[in-house]
């Protein structure tokens, strides 16, 4: 074949093919199995090995990195495509594992996915005349993500099926909050059999009004994406205000639904019975990357500026690192790609921490985010002194993160919603250590095999590669030594 017939054939440029074969391009998973069908050849055998890291801790990170487009808005975005007949860019998403499997069976379904040539932008396409019987089982199982599905599929299907969402091993997460909500705007759902079986009556009632009974980011979303296509006023009292809320609230004005109260728990959503428009949408940055980036700079004792840390869902999180000394500056504020998200950069330098005096746990925004709660048992433990960590969310990420003790963190598990850090900690090489099943668990052990001194080697990481993208290979232009390899 010409560069040309590949390029048609992968409905890419004829420039992307030149630098597939100069070397000169990243390929995903997903590229790569559709040059094989292209091309009819097997080029990679996958599932060989786990990908592991090694890692050579003890070194100073330096310079600036800048904070990428957030994961969990990302999914919500990718998912509420699915309200659009017409065609849907998303600019800067996250090229990640969970958006990976969200559009292996979005493209299952019959939903084109295009990547730009420069692998930044996705665009969407066909989102309608979906065939659910094709759907990809082994993708979706493997991403708790696929909840997401249920608000938008209901404006497609009467009736339909949906597989049992996986994702991160945190305990008991119950999906009947999601069901409450959605039983609202006529979805009915049975679980039986590995799969959610799903009955849709549209509402009558041209204004509709409910109350959460979980404050949940996903609930919220399930609930904003079944009310934007339902003729009608909703009301959603007791929404999230969280930031991947606020981003699929503003990604949903784009498509021509009005909703007024964004960033706030009361949203009113005028529905809409349709959706025909291309729209393009800007993923606003990720405030748990960005507090990872600073968890790295802290654990490594290192001067680091991190751009475009989106503040308003960091300010809690800072507070808390003042009452523990951090030495640290900000710029002014300027605005985010989609006009709303308020960022500034972040520069954290060395300094010498004191455990807080009260116990660290989260609470919904504008509250402390329980996904940047792990990071706290991280950075307490670099701390003098003693701190509780109080997690009343997730059943195991306490017992997760006790993994620390590998690598000299003074951890005791008071129960599994609770541990009690003690420092200062002279973190030390772990030898081999497999990663737990919970993402930011996960990637604790990774920042702080960074820390120590000696030698790790972190196995089995696909689960940090579900929420962030080419964390090593980032961090390594600032000084860290780590190696990613197949065992």
């Amino acid at each position: 074949m010409t560069q040309s017939e590949l390029a048609r054939a992968l409905n890419t440029s004829q420039s992307a093919i030149g630098r597939i074969e100069a070397g000169n391009q990243n390929l995903s998973l997903e590229t790569v199995n559709r040059l094989s069908d292209v091309l009819g050849r097997k080029l990679i055998s996958p599932g060989i090995g786990a990908i592991n890291y090694s890692i050579e801790g003890g070194r100073r990170l330096h310079g600036s990195i800048e904070t990428r487009s957030s994961k969990n808005a990302a999914v919500s975005t990718l998912c509420a495509s699915l309200l659009n007949r017409g065609r849907t860019t998303l600019r800067g998403i996250a090229r990640i594992e969970e958006v990976n499997r969200l559009i292996e069976v979005l493209t299952s379904i019959g939903v084109d996915c295009h990547w730009s040539d420069d692998q930044m932008d996705l665009t969407i396409s066909g989102a309608y005349d979906l065939d659910l019987a094709a759907m990809n089982l082994e993708a979706a199982r493997r991403t708790r993500s696929i909840l997401l599905f249920l608000g938008p599929l209901m404006h497609h299907f009467a009736t339909f099926a949906l597989p049992y969402a996986g994702g991160c091993n945190l305990g008991t997460r119950t999906v009947e909050p999601h069901l409450q909500a959605l039983r609202h705007l006529g979805l009915s759902v049975e679980a039986t059999e590995g799969f959610y079986h799903c009955d849709v009556v549209p509402p009558t009632k041209d204004v509709r009004q409910f109350t959460l009974t979980e404050r949940g980011d996903t609930v919220t979303e399930n609930a904003i994406m079944a009310a934007a296509r339902t003729p009608g006023v909703t009301i959603i009292r007791n929404a999230s205000s969280n930031y991947m809320v606020q981003d699929l609230c503003v990604f949903i004005t784009r498509l021509g639904v009005q909703i007024d109260g964004i960033g706030t728990t009361t949203l009113t959503i005028h529905g809409v019975s349709d959706v025909d428009v291309d729209v393009e949408y800007a993923i606003s940055e990720d405030p748990i990357e960005a507090m990872t980036l600073l968890t790295a700079a802290v654990t490594t004792e290192s001067e680091l500026t991190i751009t475009r840390v989106p503040i308003e869902f960091m300010e809690i999180e800072l507070a808390v690192l003042d009452s523990m000394k951090l030495n640290y500056v900000m710029t002014d504020e300027y605005t985010s790609h989609n006009g709303m998200t308020r960022l500034v950069d972040l520069t954290v330098k060395p300094s010498k921490l004191v455990a807080p005096v009260d116990k660290i746990h989260p609470m919904p925004f504008p509250g402390l985010n329980i996904d940047n709660l792990p990071f706290f048992a991280l950075i307490a433990a670099g701390a003098s002194g003693t701190t509780t960590i109080f997690d009343w969310v997730y059943d195991h990420r306490m017992i997760h993160l006790m993994g620390l003790t590998k690598l000299g963190a003074n951890l005791t598990l008071l129960d599994p919603h609770r541990i009690m850090v003690t420092g200062p900690t002279r973190w030390r090489g772990g030898g081999e250590i497999v990663c737990p099943p919970a993402l930011r668990p996960a990637m604790c052990l990774f920042l702080a095999a960074l820390g120590a001194r000696g030698a790790t080697v972190l196995e089995d990481t696909y689960v940090i590669t579900r929420g962030y993208e080419e964390m090593p290979e980032r961090l390594n232009a600032l000084g860290a030594n780590i190696t990613s390899f197949l065992e």
